[in-house]
């Protein structure tokens, strides 16, 4: 059908009176062709007549666009030859979506600036920040000689082929017991690739991997996995010896292969040995099954093994000593590889529950590491900090104010590197250039808040209970508060909350327990003719412990505490 021919001017009223957005076969609102468009276009213009007549009639009800010329009589031609029409100051879709492009564009540069930027425009503080991490192992531990000469004289055994005697090493946190013993564990390892001696060592934490069942699964699967590294490395060379053996005959001599066949069997007795081996899962196998896997993985060819067992205390504490008692007992029972036991804890009367046997053959050699003083401490941190920390980044009070910290606590040198590692991170946070005696001193209370933050959220219940009357009464007023108030609130704390109520002597019992954690202070006063009484005070701050109470789902629904606290005199 031929399309109406628009005059000059129609207007966005004429366009309106035509059937603006109508299906009439008019000319979309805004168009106007030249006397030589062609029927093709004609054709495609009338199929495409009702999308563009709704869009069109959209952009006129909208302003966006005006139907009539330009000021300048122009017509703005596409690329089919159309022309469109926008009005006075109007902008192409093109244009407008450059500049939106462009306008998005700046926002996003803005977004992405100044939050991150800022904090990268500083010159960082640290070269190395991982060594203050406990999980770092140091090419170099000061004042450890002795032990380490003492482990490495007890396990240098394993490099002659032998069966080297179980260790127990004991000391408290932070004294280097399980440093020391990777140290010595990844140097014994290196030398006997050095010697081509098959000796491995297995590192197992105890705190977290914790039962007989799982302490064999993670071992089994250990050694499962570096027996098929091993089958698969022999059934590389011996396929292709077999190619070469294949061509020439004479490929075989010097082997323990007298022909090809041997060949054949023994890949696949190489594969049959990789297809049995099944990894064991965490949970769902009997006991017995698991040990027999590890059994048959361990002693799949000859080697000796040291199973390193930190925290062992743990272990025994959680499930019995039934782990250590079958581990000792193997080389026994083993042909090919031979086992050590290495074990390593902070509590030294740990062996006092252990079973008389185990105890014996476990406590072949005990090394103790004594805590470190203030001295040498500052020779560790003095150590890391030289890795650790740019030039010159530290003032010289730092490192003798850490090292003092941590040596009122039994000479941890976890914690020196903790507080030295967070003082720095205090510092950069601050975009200071160097790290100073405030820093520390600052990261010293962050570190303490963290602790007790960590103790009280994994009190039991009824301690937090107790602790959450005491702060109460502290709240409003009432300071060195005595046993009998504190069991008043308690009472009817537990009542709210629909807890048991323990009687007055077990609440004594937890209050003298939150002291030994360093929470309150209790002290026995007389009172005279009155008796004797606990007189109790916080030792934490009240805020931070109150919010870590709060956050305990049947503590938090307590609504209003203040009849509690107003009953604190109540019988």
């Amino acid at each position: 059908m031929e399309p109406d021919s628009t005059p000059t001017g129609t207007s966005v009223a004429d366009d309106g009176e035509n059937g603006k957005g109508g299906h009439n076969g008019d000319n979309d609102a805004g168009y106007d062709r030249s006397d030589e468009t062609d029927h093709t276009d004609d054709a495609r213009d009338a199929a495409d007549g009702d999308a563009a007549d709704h869009d069109d009639g959209d952009d006129a009800d909208h302003g966006d666009y005006n139907t009539g010329r330009d000021t300048d009589g122009d017509a703005d031609v596409g690329a089919d030859g159309t022309s469109f029409n926008f009005g006075s100051g109007s902008r192409s879709r093109t244009d407008v979506d450059l500049d939106v492009d462009e306008v998005l564009s700046d926002e996003d540069d803005e977004a992405s600036t100044g939050l991150f930027d800022d904090l990268l425009s500083g010159e960082p503080i640290f070269e190395n920040k991982e060594v203050l991490r406990p999980s770092y192992t140091p090419h170099e531990l000061p004042h450890r000689k002795d032990q380490i000469n003492k482990m490495a004289t007890i396990l240098v055994s394993a490099l002659r082929g032998e069966t080297p005697s179980n260790i127990l090493i004991y000391g408290k946190t932070g004294t280097g017991k399980t440093a020391s013993a990777k140290f010595v564990s990844q140097e014994l390892e290196s030398t006997s690739q050095k010697y081509d001696v098959p000796c491995e060592v297995e590192y197992i934490n105890c705190e977290v991997t914790d039962t007989q069942y799982r302490v064999l699964a993670q071992l089994a699967n250990k050694f499962i996995e570096k027996n098929e590294t091993v089958i698969d490395d022999q059934l590389d060379d011996l396929r292709d010896l077999r190619s070469a053996a294949t061509d020439d005959d004479s490929a075989l001599d010097g082997t323990e292969f007298a022909s090809v066949s041997d060949v054949d069997d023994r890949i696949a007795d190489l594969e049959s040995d990789r297809e049995e081996m099944e990894e064991v899962p965490m949970t769902g196998w009997p006991t017995d099954r698991v040990y027999s896997t590890f059994f048959d993985a361990v002693d799949y060819h000859e080697r000796v093994v040291v199973i390193m067992l930190d925290e062992i205390d743990k272990l025994v504490e959680k499930s019995g000593d039934d782990t250590l008692y079958n581990l000792s007992r193997m080389n026994s029972e083993l042909e090919n590889s031979r086992i050590s036991i290495m074990g390593i804890s902070n509590d030294l009367k740990f062996t006092d529950f252990l079973d008389p046997r185990v105890k014996s053959s476990l406590g072949e050699e005990e090394i103790v590491f004594p805590p470190y003083d203030a001295n040498q401490l500052r020779d560790i941190l003095q150590h890391r900090s030289d890795i650790a920390f740019k030039g010159d980044a530290l003032t010289e009070d730092v490192i003798p104010l850490c090292a003092a910290f941590a040596a009122q606590e039994h000479g941890d040198a976890r914690r020196a590197l903790d507080l030295l590692r967070t003082a720095g991170e205090l510092a950069e946070r601050s975009q200071a250039d160097l790290v100073e005696e405030a820093h520390v001193r600052q990261a010293q209370d962050k570190i303490e808040l963290d602790r007790v933050v960590e103790v009280v959220r994994t009190l039991p219940t009824q301690s937090k209970i107790v602790l959450f009357s005491i702060i109460l009464l502290e709240q409003n007023g009432v300071h060195n508060v005595n046993t009998g108030e504190v069991f008043n609130i308690y009472k009817r704390l537990c009542e709210e909350i629909d807890a048991d109520v323990l009687t007055q002597r077990r609440v004594t019992d937890l209050i003298s327990e939150l002291d030994m954690l360093g929470i309150v202070n209790a002290v026995v006063v007389s009172k005279g003719r009155y008796g004797r009484t606990k007189e109790i005070s916080l030792s934490v701050p009240i805020d931070e412990t109150e919010a870590v109470l709060l956050s305990d789902s049947r503590l938090g629904d307590i609504e209003d505490v203040q009849p509690f606290v107003q009953a604190r005199f109540d019988n």
